[in-house]
């Protein structure tokens, strides 16, 4: 008798939102568009930078950020060249990349390149997801309910913060000068991106961003 393998099918916290936030795209001059990017790999770290273990981390992701705000990208020579590392406090770092062929492999490198030393590697691919906002309207969309001063002399392009979003903690990433990564827990993602398409709405009309 044959029998077949069945693999579960992934469901991202937000899939069920990827119609409404087609829906909800807006265009023109003042357009905001919202999508979910779904399956990412995210590795939580702490370690001091300096310590061995640190330092091991450090060359298999290309760097550790030493500042606040500061991202890191992988380099042609890094395990992963495509993942960023987002500073969240001196010893503490979120690293971001793409979806993996095989789901936890950066994480256990992470985890063997730790080693002995004091700290922490703990794999959070499925305890978040990323909403993407972009547009010209991005940040008048999140400045409705962001506790953040996201002016672009304050939060430039390439800067992530932790921050909330009508009162949800998360971490935000601003990857473009109109472009902004946002990375809720799973168990917020309906909520905060229903909020956020309904701070889209009202630039449906064509009307200016009110900043």
């Amino acid at each position: 008798m044959n029998t077949a393998n069945v693999q579960a099918r992934r469901h991202s916290p937000a899939e069920h939102l990827w119609t409404d936030f087609q829906v909800g795209t807006v265009g023109g001059e003042y357009g905001v568009s919202l999508r979910e990017v779904p399956f990412q790999a995210m590795v939580g770290i702490r370690v001091d930078p300096l310590s061995h273990g640190g330092q091991r981390i450090a060359a298999l992701i290309g760097a550790l950020p030493a500042t606040s705000g500061q991202v890191t990208h992988g380099g042609a020579d890094s395990l992963a060249p495509e993942a960023s590392t987002l500073w969240l406090a001196p010893d503490e770092f979120l690293v971001v990349a793409p979806d993996e062929p095989t789901p936890g492999t950066l994480a256990a490198a992470l985890v063997a390149a730790l080693g002995d030393t004091a700290g922490q590697v703990i794999d959070l691919s499925s305890n978040r997801t990323t909403f993407e906002l972009s547009g010209p309207s991005a940040r008048a969309v999140l400045e409705k309910s962001c506790a953040a001063d996201l002016h672009p002399r304050t939060l430039t392009a390439g800067t992530a913060i932790t921050t909330e979003i009508n009162k949800i903690p998360t971490v935000l990433w601003k990857t473009g000068d109109e472009t902004f990564q946002i990375f809720p827990r799973a168990s917020f993602a309906d909520y905060l991106g229903r909020w956020l398409l309904d701070g889209m709405r009202e630039f449906a009309s064509g009307g200016a961003p009110w900043h």
